[in-house]
């Protein structure tokens, strides 16, 4: 690619400063992954903010649409959220204090299980995860406006085959 195909993003910088000093090395990867990155860094902090407004974190969101997602009664054991968002038990500890204190999840033992717990949705949890799931989308919709539809669709696809092809 010329250098008048380029975009001119920092990562085309970067690699115009490798091709400089070392014009052996293959970029490829670096030129999807650096951007992937900080395309992953940007749509944190645009994610965090659109969370923030309803009092949450990503990570609080995250807990919150999986017993969204869970389907009715919106109840999962510790153990099942924990697994689902790839946390330590303890990690996840924290996440439900601070999110039953503000009344948006409760605890309650496991019928099924007496060592067990479940935690499930309140009303007032099921009302803001709905409000702030469509913030999200929202924030992400209006940055996906910088394609066109068609090539949304062709970016999901490659970005699914090539996730899939990593996690082999």
């Amino acid at each position: 690619m010329t250098a008048e195909q380029r975009t001119g993003d920092p990562v085309d910088a970067i690699i115009e400063q490798w091709a400089r000093v070392k014009p052996d090395l293959d970029t490829a990867g670096m030129e999807v992954f650096g951007r992937v990155f900080r395309l992953a860094r940007a749509m944190g902090d645009r994610m965090e903010k659109a969370y923030a407004r309803y009092g949450i974190s990503r990570g609080e969101f995250d807990v919150l649409a999986t017993l969204r997602r869970s389907g009715e009664p919106y109840t999962l054991s510790p153990r099942q959220l924990s697994a689902t968002l790839m946390l330590t038990t303890g990690g996840m500890t924290g996440r439900l204090d601070k999110l039953e204190r503000a009344g948006l999840l409760r605890r309650s033992p496991d019928p099924h299980d007496r060592r067990g717990l479940q935690v499930t949705l309140t009303a007032e949890g099921l009302r803001l995860i709905d409000e702030a799931v469509g913030a999200g989308l929202a924030a992400q919709s209006e940055a996906l406006s910088a394609l066109d539809g068609e090539r949304a669709v062709l970016l999901a696809g490659l970005l699914r085959e090539l996730l899939s092809a990593t996690e082999r």
